[in-house]
């Protein structure tokens, strides 16, 4: 019998795929046939969980953790993450103004599904982290992207945000550091932007999932800014264990702030997911409680690689590239490679760049394009520095081919 045409719900077709995992996805193809990739595109530390964090997850399946959990998370982690967040961020938190969730990512998208409706518009500001405006999508509201300054750390370019206000501006989502670009906002930045959003009433949505991988100066979240400046914005703090703790796969993150928003998303996710993995919960108690070590060992670590990389980048003709103040990657411009040719076909944008550098030298990027930045290619530093140096070599001699 003849299968009849399947009709997908409308946000099936206004949400765009994420292109950093089908890049990674390339390179594990070619990898499976044998071929020799340097993978750049990876957004993930390429160390190992730290092995007291491991023996924890591994003792609470001996101790019978295994079953569900509170739905907003286990009691004894949100307790953990108070005290993390009044120690490290010097913030204080409520265990009923924290939620556990299955990775920060989802933090963030419950957020937007609990603040955001059809009608609302929400900033973004572009270099974005390419799920931002997909989940502003995915809640019925629209994205406004307003630019950065790429020489100010890809601070906001508040002149842009101001003339792209409007009425339906109910919030706004700040990433520093940034995915993609590394860059830190300054204070005086963050502070601008916290009396705009309390003056228009809109909720902050702070994604600070790399605050512990920062090269230069010290990190100050943005809810400790609004606190010590009495600003009276409205700020939801996501927060992760991913980058930190090299906890990706353990699918842990967390959200903090006003306890009517929180338990709003607590409701969805209830519906959605219930609570986190619970032998996550239990590993992330040792994260957070345990031997802070490995962290800044990890952070000296990747501090290194970002050196090497921006000078082995800015060493390549026509390449330029800024000091990111944190995370793991480098945000290089490949503008003056757009219109060269190879073979008579045109390199158009970054996605062409990206692919020619892959095809050519099996070397795996992320095309800023899909970022919102035009010109631009994102390099992790998620590997190790011989890596580097030969993977860049190679970089280097795809552009020389190039007329």
């Amino acid at each position: 019998m003849k299968s009849k045409t399947v009709k997908l719900a409308s946000r099936v077709e206004r949400v765009k795929p994420s292109f950093t995992l089908e890049m990674a996805s390339k390179a594990a193809d070619m990898r499976s046939q044998g071929i020799d990739v340097i993978n750049f595109s990876v957004g993930e530390p390429d160390f190992n969980t730290p092995e007291h964090i491991i023996a924890a997850g591994k003792a609470a399946m001996d101790d019978g953790y295994t079953k569900y959990t509170a739905g907003p998370g286990m009691i004894e982690l949100r307790q953990a993450i108070c005290e993390k967040l009044k120690r490290e961020n010097k913030l204080e938190y409520r265990p009923t103004e924290i939620l556990v969730s299955n990775g920060e990512k989802q933090s963030l998208y419950n957020a937007c599904q609990a603040l955001f409706d059809k009608g609302d518009e929400v900033v973004v500001f572009s270099p974005y982290w390419v799920s931002f405006p997909e989940f502003v999508r995915l809640a019925d509201a629209e994205p406004v992207l307003v630019n950065t300054l790429p020489d100010k750390q890809f601070e906001a370019d508040f002149e842009d945000l101001e003339n792209k206000i409007t009425s339906a501006i109910k919030g706004v989502i700040v990433n520093s550091p940034s995915n993609p670009t590394g860059g830190v906002w300054g204070e005086e930045a963050l502070i601008r932007l916290l009396k705009i959003a309390a003056l228009h009433d809109w909720t902050i949505i702070s994604d600070e999932c790399y605050e512990r991988l920062i090269f230069d100066g010290e990190f100050i979240s943005t809810e400790k800014l609004n606190r010590d400046h009495n600003i009276g914005a409205r700020v939801i703090t996501c927060m992760s264990l991913s980058k930190t703790y090299a906890m990706t796969g353990w699918r842990i993150g967390y959200a903090a702030g006003d306890q009517t928003i929180i338990e709003a998303m607590s409701k969805l996710q209830g519906q959605a997911t219930s609570c986190a993995n619970s032998i996550g919960q239990r590993a992330a108690i040792a994260a957070l409680t345990g031997d802070q070590r490995p962290v800044e060992e990890m952070r000296l670590q990747f501090k290194e690689r970002r050196d090497l990389m921006v000078k082995l980048l800015n060493d390549i003709p026509g390449v330029s590239c800024a000091v990111p103040g944190g995370a793991f990657y480098t945000f290089p411009n490949f503008s003056e490679y757009l219109g060269k040719k190879v073979n008579g076909k045109v390199i158009q944008d970054s996605f062409d760049l990206s692919d020619y550098i892959l095809n050519s030298e099996s070397v795996v990027t992320v095309p800023g394009d899909g970022f919102g930045a035009p010109g631009h290619i994102r390099f992790s530093c998620a590997t190790d520095k011989e890596t580097i140096k030969r993977g860049l070599s190679k970089v280097a001699n795809a552009l020389e081919k190039l007329t």
